[in-house]
């Protein structure tokens, strides 16, 4: 993985000293908070309904043991013991302490890690496929080009206050597993026909109040022009996105009051003055960063049938079925731990379990874990010969349940128990969903199927594009729940579509329920809920949902006439 250069402890050390006085001047009054917010922004620093929260900086969910080790310090001294792994592939800690937050940044340097593009209106941490470097379909590699839009984008003076924040995400394999449809820039790595590499380019992807997938504005960028072509998209954006209006300023919006034709037609404009000028990777450049990231000491090994290894156990088999995943290398296997256990707000993780991955990482996989946009952590480069072992350590610290891609691998935003922006809780909907369906049998006969709950519109949790997404609204003072179905990330991106009208809290297990029982009535075999929902639209599932009332404690279903 990447390692801090002289510029890098630089940067990171003269950001500390100058965030350090900022912060004595507001604890002596001497700042404002309004003139305080923008500083703390800065710094990945938010106020939150109860507290301060943090949010630190994965650069494309890549970290080694010692910086999980540093998680486990820090919510250990300065937090409550826990930490949430977000679907950026970041981590924030919710409940710190003002005056403790230089200490805090200050650690973290000592482990090369830092705050900077977690917040404000700047290019934000560039996200990236989690099982980048072992996936079987791989073209190549992306992260040391995500670390060229880094380096290139930290401190940017033209970027730092942009119309409203701007997210990045890049895929280096045949199947998207970094959801590039829904940011503002999405790149995919492909040949072209002399076997080129290059990008194929999309923008003006996003979520929140106007849910778009992004456009493709170039089928084929050759990978030289990442930077200048880049920058000619965020050059027409800076000057064109609207600043007037925060929820009309992302890219999406400009895109679609120009056109993606008329937008593309500016950035290639743009670019043409930019093309071939000093921004302009070289293949010196590029190596220089690639040796970063070469493969580790891989043994020479082959494949094994681990599950024949362990006859009759079931749990053991669930378990490889569902949180193992295929490897490039012969004998080694990528393992997701699942932050989802039942009675855990979904991608939780307590000091305790954070010094235990970092010690599996250690001892499985060369020191080094990612942090999924799902908000699980993987370790990439376990011989398969030990996942036995493996799993059995896991299983004791609760973070082996067999569930990944099934119901309960829910994707969920702190919500109101801390956000001061969200209108409803999700951290309670998430918990009452899964207690309903902890049945891991059940869970298998239903298949792969995505659960997304956000607490509000900014849609933290991708509602958007979940099979079944779920919105918290608020309505006159009351927490309610919007649902969605028939949304989808990857290669087949798509937005989902609302079914009616809100629920209360009491009734969105059996929401969840009656959604279910249509999808496993009018299923074809092999078909997944948003293939199902595509065939038959949402008519079915609409109509078994709302044709009794959901019973609660006190509660009734809401009417037609009161759409949120």
């Amino acid at each position: 993985m990447y390692q801090y250069d002289q510029y890098d402890h630089l940067i990171v050390r003269e950001r500390i000293a100058q965030y350090r006085d900022q912060v004595r001047r507001r604890l002596a009054d001497e700042l404002t908070e309004a003139e305080f917010l923008p500083l703390r922004l800065q710094n990945g620093l938010y106020l939150q309904r109860h507290a301060y929260m943090l949010r630190i900086a994965v650069p494309y969910g890549l970290l080694a043991s010692k910086q999980m080790r540093m998680f486990a310090h820090i919510a250990r001294k300065y937090d409550r013991g826990y930490g949430h792994f977000t679907t950026r592939q970041n981590i924030q800690f919710n409940w710190v302490e003002l005056e403790q937050t230089p200490d805090i940044l200050a650690d973290l340097a000592s482990v090369e890690m830092h705050a900077i593009q977690t917040s404000g209106n700047c290019i934000r941490n560039t996200t990236s496929d989690p099982f980048a470097g072992v996936a079987a379909d791989e073209i190549i590699d992306p992260r040391p080009y995500a670390e060229v839009l880094r380096q290139w984008s930290t401190f940017h003076p033209e970027f730092i206050a942009l119309p409203r924040k701007f997210k990045v995400a890049i895929n280096g394999a045949v199947e998207d597993r970094a959801a590039i449809a829904i940011h503002d820039i999405g790149l995919t790595v492909v040949r072209n026909e002399a076997g080129e590499i290059g990008f194929k380019f999309m923008a003006g992807g996003g979520m929140g109040r106007t849910p778009i997938i992004g456009s493709v504005i170039r089928e084929f960028l050759p990978w030289q022009h990442l930077l200048t072509y880049t920058e000619a998209v965020m050059r027409v954006y800076n000057q064109y996105g609207r600043r007037d209006n925060k929820y009309k300023a992302r890219i999406k919006i400009l895109l679609k009051a120009i056109g993606v034709e008329e937008f593309t037609r500016q950035v290639e404009a743009e670019w043409a003055d930019l093309k071939d000028g000093p921004e302009t990777l070289t293949t010196e450049e590029m190596q220089r960063i690639i040796d970063f990231f070469q493969p580790p000491a891989y043994k020479t090994l082959e494949d094994s049938d681990v599950v024949a290894a362990q006859p009759g156990n079931k749990a053991f088999a669930n378990w490889i079925n569902r949180n193992v995943k295929p490897h490039k290398v012969p004998g080694y296997a990528a393992v997701v731990l699942s932050l989802k256990k039942t009675g855990v707000p979904p991608g939780d993780a307590t000091a305790e379990q954070m010094d235990f991955m970092a010690d599996l990482a250690d001892r499985y996989s060369f020191g080094e874990l990612r942090v999924t946009h799902e908000q699980n952590i993987i370790l990439a480069d376990v011989e398969q010969s030990q996942l036995f072992a493996l799993w059995q350590e896991a299983k004791a610290h609760g973070l082996a349940t067999p569930n990944i891609g099934l119901l309960t691998d829910i994707i969920c935003c702190p919500g109101g128990d801390f956000c001061s922006l969200a209108n409803a809780k999700s951290i309670p909907i998430a918990a009452a969903i899964a207690e309903r369906f902890d049945d891991l049998d059940y869970q298998h006969d239903i298949g792969e199927i995505e659960l997304n709950i956000s607490g509000c519109i900014n849609a933290c949790g991708h509602h958007h594009v979940g099979n079944i997404g779920v919105l918290g609204v608020d309505k006159d003072g009351s927490e309610w729940y919007q649902v969605s179905i028939g949304g989808a990330q990857g290669n087949n991106a798509a937005i989902g579509k609302i079914i009616g009208p809100s629920f209360s809290a009491l009734q969105m297990p059996e929401v969840i329920d009656r959604l279910l029982q249509v999808y496993l009535r009018d299923r074809f075999e092999g078909e997944s809920f948003a293939e199902c929902v595509g065939r038959i639209g949402v008519a079915p599932f609409k109509e078994f949902v709302y044709a009794t009332p959901i019973a609660e404690k006190g509660g009734r279903l809401v009417g037609e006439d009161e759409y949120v």
